[in-house]
């Protein structure tokens, strides 16, 4: 500190935080050791008196020497990259910022390659950019048909999605979950009784109606509790239905918690607790949906509820009818794989978290299990698909589909999630290996056909449509429509890879997903793939609007994300492991 002034802060700061404020913290001084105040420091070596004296001040040193500011002598330089996780209203106010439209983006790129083509040092090089877009010759693929059911539940109901969307208006659900015992917590103190029990009454009556069995009363009345205490109060409640149900041996379907809308860590302290400990499966709710109820919040959520209870939203007429591509004839499982992996600053302690989900039904192909396995911090290649000891979870998922459905899979569809260019060489080797000894140690005989996928989104290819104004009559957005496939010009040259848009996008550019087939037993041809792909993008079960991510890998990501839900803080060391209670639903949508 040997100026005073304006001091820029580059480096990584920590907050010191005291109870007296930094006025009255106190450091050594000099070789004797003097203890001296930062207040007095700035008002004897540099004549400045502090004047927000409560506030903390900022740490630019390390932990072994430490070097402390006040923040009234600093200022943040410009143009900083942030690398910590951003919350939701900032990534908010970062998508309103950034959106733009297709003809906009377009534009904009266009105006980047002149800048580009005027830079002097792209001049030394002998670079020079084309000033035009290129064009590729693409395909729309036809949205596929949707099995419901009508209001009676009797009779089927045919739906061939418009634009990538659909609505549940006079249709119900095509298998409906069953839910007979129930409950609700309550830790948002200013939601009352009255509302939190209205609430409830709304979402189990939106429930029945859309096609589910839910009983309409709960095994207990609604509870409140402290939130600070969360792992007790769940607990406890837990105990309370139970004690009710015991002699009946019911287990407890369904635990419905409204949760307040800033609600910090208490979100994934519930899930934790719930999903690996106490071992039930529950629907969260903020507390602006119960002030503020509305019919599209109720159907979306008993979405959620649904296949959590077992049911299917919906299921493809193809795959009932066994036409789905190269899997219609013959038993197939279809896994997605993700690895989630720490936010910067967390540390070298913080484990990665790797998901792989696997579907549990066929021919629907509709209900997926989920299993998370911690591994090396930031290691991308998963290291527990096959495991000598324990099985590993590819093993784990064969034996669970198999008693599913009581068919052996003959084929496996593998896809896998977040692997770069340079990696997947690695990942290839190691996880089909490790796919194949899973099969053998069931069988040293059993040997299905393996497709292996890559599917990445981080890519910069955007795809722009050359008639912007029909499309954008039949599109409000403008984007290329759902189902657009691209496998010619701007693929690989000699790899077996395509670029699928399958999804709606209203705001926007949308960003079409590359799929790379690095290994194919199926023989797949790139119309049947394409085609498959696309049509598993109808069958996501969240929503009503097919995505942008085949399904398997959607979950997985979810399933990654939730896993690292379960670490505690301080006790990066210690996975918990799954509650066998979830593991044959999908707890994780």
């Amino acid at each position: 500190m040997s100026h005073i002034g304006a001091m820029c802060v580059r480096s990584t700061v920590y907050l010191a935080f005291h109870q007296k404020g930094q006025a009255s913290y106190r450091f050594p001084v000099g070789d004797h050791g003097t203890q001296k105040t930062v207040m007095q420091y700035f008002q004897e070596k540099h004549g400045y008196d502090i004047q927000h004296f409560v506030l903390p001040c900022l740490q630019v040193g390390n932990q072994q020497r430490p070097n402390y500011l006040p923040m009234e002598v600093c200022k943040i330089a410009e143009g900083q990259h942030y690398r910590e996780q951003l919350n939701e209203e900032q990534l908010s106010a970062l998508r309103e910022v950034t959106c733009q439209r297709p003809i906009e983006k377009e534009l904009a790129i266009l105006q980047t390659s002149k800048l580009y083509n005027a830079d002097p040092y792209t001049k030394e090089f002998g670079i020079t950019f084309y000033n035009k877009l290129t064009t590729v010759e693409g395909r729309v693929l036809p949205p596929p048909y949707l099995k419901f059911l009508d209001r009676t539940g009797k009779n089927d109901v045919l739906v061939l999605p418009k634009v990538g969307k659909w609505d549940m208006w006079c249709k119900k659900m095509v298998n409906g979950g069953v839910v007979n015992t129930w409950a609700c917590i309550n830790f948002a103190w200013e939601v009352t009784d009255a509302h939190a029990l209205n609430f409830c009454d709304e979402l189990v009556l939106m429930c029945n109606v859309s096609g589910m069995d839910f009983r309409p009363e709960p095994v207990l009345p609604v509870a409140a509790y402290d939130p600070k205490s969360v792992a007790r109060s769940l607990k406890k409640h837990h105990k309370r239905v139970m004690n009710i149900l015991g002699p009946r041996r019911q287990k407890l379907d369904l635990l419905i918690l409204i949760l307040p809308d800033n609600n910090g860590t208490l979100y994934g302290d519930i899930k934790r607790i719930l999903e690996t400990d106490i071992g039930v499966v529950s629907q969260c709710c903020l507390a602006k949906h119960v002030f503020m109820p509305k019919k599209q919040y109720f159907a979306n959520v008993a979405l959620k509820i649904n296949v959590k209870a077992g049911g299917r939203n919906t299921v493809l007429v193809s795959a009932l009818e066994r036409k789905l591509p190269r899997i219609g004839k013959i038993p197939t499982i279809i896994f997605g794989a993700d690895v989630s992996h720490p936010h910067p600053g967390e540390g070298c302690s913080s484990p990665s978290i790797a998901a792989v989900v696997a579907s549990q039904d066929w021919p629907e192909i509709t209900k997926y299990a989920g299993l998370v396995s911690p591994q090396t911090h930031r290691e991308e290649v998963i290291n527990n698909l096959f495991n000598e000891e324990t099985g590993g979870m590819i093993k784990e998922h064969l034996i669970s589909f198999r008693r599913a459905t009581g068919c052996i899979p003959g084929r496996i569809i593998f896809y896998r999630d977040g692997v770069s260019n340079g990696q997947l060489n690695q990942v290839l080797d190691v996880e089909l290996s490790a796919i194949k000894k899973a099969c053998a140690s069931l069988d040293p005989c059993y040997s299905p056909r393996v497709t292996f996928v890559v599917v990445q989104k981080r890519h910069h290819t955007r795809l722009f449509s050359d008639n912007y104004d029909v499309v954008s009559t039949i599109y409000g957005s403008g984007n290329v429509l759902p189902g657009t496939v691209i496998d010619k010009e701007v693929c690989h040259p000699t790899d077996f890879d395509f670029y699928l848009c399958s999804h709606a996008v209203t705001k926007g550019v949308s960003r079409p997903v590359r799929y790379h087939v690095l290994w194919d037993e199926n023989k797949f041809t790139a119309n049947a793939l394409q085609t498959l792909t696309n049509h598993l993008c109808y069958t996501y079960a969240r929503c009503t609007s097919s995505v942008s991510v085949v399904p398997p890998v959607y979950y997985a990501h979810l399933l990654a994300s939730r896993g690292r839900l379960y670490i505690k803080r301080g006790h990066e060391g210690s996975f918990p492991v799954l509650s066998e209670n979830v593991k044959g639903v999908m707890f994780f949508c």
